[in-house]
């Protein structure tokens, strides 16, 4: 867990996704082990990222001032939950699909 020094107030109906850097990636096999990291509007504390070195031969330093990652803001909106015994059939009719079942 890298600690950035860095702590933001992010406003209401938005969030922030801590995402890794694809340079930090490709060339040091360095990413994210949780991916994308939330920040929600309530957080105040430090912003830290993370790391995992995917490269078993090479160790990797953090050194102030690097890029270790990024940060994407997105609006949120609230959601109401209503309980009910049936779901209608999906737009796409991809219904209880998992992964691959796109056919894509």
């Amino acid at each position: 867990m890298v600690k950035t020094g860095i702590s933001i107030a992010i406003p209401d109906g938005w969030a922030g996704f801590v995402l890794p850097r694809s340079g930090l990636s490709m060339k040091h096999g360095v990413s994210l082990v949780n991916t994308p990291g939330l920040i929600d509007s309530g957080y105040r504390g430090e912003i830290m990222v993370p790391l995992i070195n995917h490269d078993r031969d090479e160790a990797f330093i953090v050194e102030v001032g690097m890029r270790i990652a990024q940060i994407v803001f997105v609006r949120v909106g609230d959601a109401v939950f209503i309980e009910s015994e049936s779901l209608d059939e999906s737009s796409d009719g991809r219904g209880e699909g998992g992964f691959g079942s796109s056919g894509r």
